[in-house]
C-alpha cells in the first residue's frame, strides 16, 4: 500500500524519507502522497463500478493546485461551494461542465460567475435561490441544469458540526418546498430543474441513514423526469488505529440495492468524495519545541498548532501522533499541543507516545482532508508550506507564507 510507512526505524511517505523533507523544507510541513491519491481514487472507482457515477472531488477538503490536477488527470470532475473553489478547479484545467457548484449562500455575483462559466450543475438550496438563479439565467439567455439539494431531515450518526441533514441544519430545501417546486416546475422556464442532491453529513457510521435520505429523495423523484442523482459523499474513514468503519463499498451496495428497486427508472449516478480520497494521502510534520511534565502527564509543545490542522479544535477530533524516528517508549501520556494562545490548541491528549525532546519530528498522521484548506493566521503566523512526494521525488506545491505575506494587502 502506498503512502506513509514506517521502514528502517524512521516513517516515509513512499520513497522519500520524512526527516528529509522536515530539513529541506522545514515544519510545520504538509505532505501528500501522489501515489495513496490515485490508489484511494481506484479503489473508490471499484467500490461504486456497478453504479458507473460521476465522481466529483470535494474541493473543500483540500484545494491545492496540484492535488486538482492530479484528480483531473485521473478523470474527477469536482464539487465546489464557491466561487473561489471553482475558480480554483477551472485555473487546474478542469473542464467547466464537470463542476458541480453547491452552497446553503451562494451571492448574486457567484451564481452569474457559474452562469458566464457554463458550469455543469448548480445545486440549489432554497426556494429563493431558486428564483434568483431563474432571473440571472434569463437575464443572460442560459439555462443551466439544476438540482434541488434535498434535506431529508434525517440526524446522521456523526459530530454534530458535520451533519447536514437534520431538522434544524441550514442545508438543502426541506421535503415539502422541494415537492412544490416540482410540481411547478414549468414556471421556473429558464431553469433545467433536472437533477436531485442529498448529503447528510462527513464521517457516516453506518449506511442506514443514507440509505432513509435516498428513499426520501427518491419519492420525489417520482414527480419530475429527473436525470440525476446526486448522493453526496460522507463515507468514512479510519483515524485511529483501532477504528472499524464501513468501507465506500458498503455504501455502494446499500445504495445499489435501493436503486434496484426503482427498476422503472435509471438515473445517472453522482457522489462526492472528499476525506475517502485524500485524507489519509496527506500529514502534517512538526518539530518539538519544548517538554515539560505537569501533572504526571508531559506536555510537549510543537510548531504545528491549531492554525495549521484546526480539526481536533474544531471537532475534537482525533489524528494519530508518532515520533518520525523511533525512539524509547515512555511510561508518562502525552499531550501534544501548539504555540497559539488559546487553551484549545491541542493536538492530541492524553496519548501513548515515545520519548521525544527538543529538535525531534512529529508525524500526525491522516491530515490530508480539511487541514491545510482550514489553516489560518491567526496569531499572524504565516501557513506552512505543502510538498508533494511522486515516488522518489518531492516537489514543492505552494512554499511558506512569509511575514511580507501575512501584510501585503494592508495599507
Amino acid at each position: 500500500m502506498a503512502g506513509f510507512q514506517l521502514k528502517t526505524g524512521q516513517w516515509w511517505c513512499d520513497a522519500v524519507a520524512l526527516e528529509t523533507l522536515a530539513n529541506e523544507y522545514g515544519t510545520p510541513l504538509y505532505v501528500y502522497s501522489r501515489a495513496r491519491l490515485e490508489e484511494n481514487y481506484h479503489l473508490l472507482q471499484t467500490a461504486f463500478k456497478a453504479l458507473k457515477p460521476h465522481i466529483h472531488f470535494s474541493v473543500k477538503s483540500n484545494a491545492n493546485g496540484a492535488i486538482l490536477r492530479v484528480l483531473r488527470e485521473l478523470g474527477s470532475g469536482f464539487d465546489v461551494v464557491s466561487a473561489g473553489e471553482a475558480y480554483r478547479a477551472l485555473r487546474a484545467g478542469a473542464d467547466a461542465g464537470s463542476l458541480v457548484f453547491a452552497g446553503v449562500g451562494k451571492t448574486e455575483s457567484e451564481l452569474i460567475f457559474a452562469l458566464d462559466n457554463h458550469l455543469g450543475w448548480i445545486n440549489v438550496e432554497s426556494v429563493q435561490e431558486l428564483e434568483l438563479l431563474n432571473r440571472l439565467a434569463n437575464e443572460r439567455s442560459v439555462k443551466p441544469q439544476v438540482a434541488l439539494r434535498i434535506n431529508p431531515q434525517i440526524e446522521a450518526d456523526t459530530h454534530h458540526h458535520m451533519a447536514t441533514g437534520g431538522h434544524r441544519s441550514k442545508f438543502g430545501i426541506d421535503v415539502d418546498d422541494a415537492r412544490s417546486v416540482l410540481l411547478q416546475a414549468s414556471q421556473y422556464l429558464n431553469l433545467d430543474i433536472a437533477g436531485l442532491h442529498v448529503h447528510i453529513g462527513s464521517q457516516l457510521a453506518n449506511t442506514g441513514e443514507t440509505v432513509a435520505a435516498l428513499q426520501r429523495v427518491l419519492e420525489l423523484a417520482a414527480l419530475h423526469p429527473i436525470r440525476n442523482l446526486d448522493i453526496g459523499g460522507g463515507f468514512p474513514v479510519p483515524y485511529r488505529p483501532d477504528d472499524e468503519l464501513p468501507e465506500p463499498a458498503v455504501f455502494a451496495e446499500a445504495v445499489q440495492q435501493v436503486l434496484t428497486a426503482q427498476a422503472q427508472r435509471s438515473f445517472e449516478i453522482a457522489i462526492e468524495p472528499g476525506r475517502t480520497l485524500i485524507a489519509d494521502a496527506g500529514a502534517l510534520l512538526a518539530t518539538v519545541q519544548y517538554t515539560k511534565v505537569r501533572e504526571g502527564r508531559r506536555v510537549i509543545v510543537c510548531d504545528a498548532s491549531m492554525t495549521e490542522l484546526l480539526r481536533p479544535a474544531l471537532y475534537d477530533a482525533y489524528h494519530h501522533i508518532v515520533p518520525v524516528k523511533d525512539s524509547q517508549p515512555s511510561a508518562l501520556p502525552a499531550d501534544i499541543v501548539g504555540p497559539v494562545c488559546e487553551t484549545g490548541d491541542t493536538l492530541g491528549v492524553d496519548r501513548e507516545l515515545a520519548e521525544v525532546v527538543r529538535g525531534d519530528r512529529l508525524l500526525i498522521m491522516s491530515t490530508g482532508a480539511y487541514g491545510m484548506s482550514m489553516a489560518s493566521n491567526y496569531n499572524s503566523r504565516p501557513r506552512p508550506a505543502e510538498v508533494l512526494v511522486e515516488d522518489r521525488f518531492q516537489r514543492l506545491i505552494r512554499r511558506r507564507e512569509t511575514w511580507d505575506d501575512l501584510v501585503r494587502l494592508e495599507e
